[in-house]
């Protein structure tokens, strides 16, 4: 069977395995808490829980979908893909 350019496409585009990918957000994840925690915890310690998680998922979120991930994907491509 001769080989097709579609083959190629559908083999690279496939998504990597959930537990690789779960592994990727967790190492991008803990980190990120950890050191935003360490940076502005105390500034935050006199608000109600909800207003800590808004604020903080406010800067999380943006960080781990624009910067985290993309960056960890490209490092963690090769792994990710097999």
């Amino acid at each position: 069977m001769p080989f097709r350019r579609t083959d190629f496409l559908s083999e690279l585009m496939k998504p990597p395995k959930k537990w690789k990918f779960a592994l990727m957000v967790w190492m991008a994840i803990y980190p990120a808490i950890t050191l935003l925690s360490y940076a502005i915890g105390d500034a935050l310690k006199a608000l109600p829980i909800p207003a800590r998680t808004l604020i903080m998922t406010g800067i999380l979120v943006p960080l781990m979908v624009y910067l985290l991930l993309p960056m960890l994907r490209k490092i963690l491509g090769n792994w990710l893909n097999t």
